[in-house]
């Protein structure tokens, strides 16, 4: 049903997808405040899911800290270490998808007319938990204290929002030609004859 080109072109869309998703987990740039003195001066801190970064000190420290978990702020920092827990469920659950492309890919004709389902189900759950990270930051820091006019949301979320439409995405394309594209036409050697023996 579906063809070839079909899963090597959303392959090669998710090892983007991927990259752009353990990119977002690592750099801290979640949410970033900028301000700028009246004497010239710069100022930049950048919040990541695990790191915290200013320019006045020059270096990062785990993010969130003690403090920041302790009293009324407990809700913040449960939200901000699920929205950390659920972005590293969906790197493994990439990884996974990228097993199941190769095996797909590699495992002939049968493996690409049954395999769509199995890839647009992983490209799916990939798709709702990145969304639901993506949507818990973007609600933290509309309704946190914490986030005042300065602060706006940084490279990391643009990451992730661009990483679970791709995959999202590519489950719609890899579903729809399952059913529009034609079986592929001819048959495959047996393994044991490919190479002559």
């Amino acid at each position: 049903m579906t063809r070839l080109i079909v899963y090597s072109t959303a392959f090669v869309a998710f090892l983007g997808a991927t990259a752009m998703t353990l990119a977002a987990i690592f750099i801290p740039d979640w949410i970033t405040w900028t301000v700028d003195t009246a004497d010239g001066g710069h100022f930049t801190k950048t919040i990541g899911l695990h790191r915290s970064c200013s320019s006045t000190t020059g270096h990062c420290i785990h993010y969130p800290q003690q403090e920041d978990c302790s009293g009324s702020d407990r809700y913040f920092c449960s939200m901000w270490r699920s929205v950390g827990f659920m972005m590293s469920l969906t790197a493994v659950l990439e990884l996974a998808t990228l097993v199941a492309y190769i095996v797909v890919i590699l495992g002939g004709k049968q493996k690409r007319e049954a395999g769509w389902k199995v890839l647009a189900s992983l490209l799916l759950l990939i798709g709702v938990v990145q969304c639901a990270s993506m949507a818990i930051v973007a609600y933290l820091f509309d309704n946190d204290e914490r986030f005042f006019v300065g602060w706006k949301l940084d490279k990391a979320w643009i990451l992730c929002t661009v990483s679970w439409s791709i995959a999202v995405l590519s489950a719609a394309f890899i579903s729809l030609s399952a059913f529009v594209f034609p079986p592929e036409d001819g048959y495959e050697l047996i393994p044991s004859e490919r190479h002559g023996r």
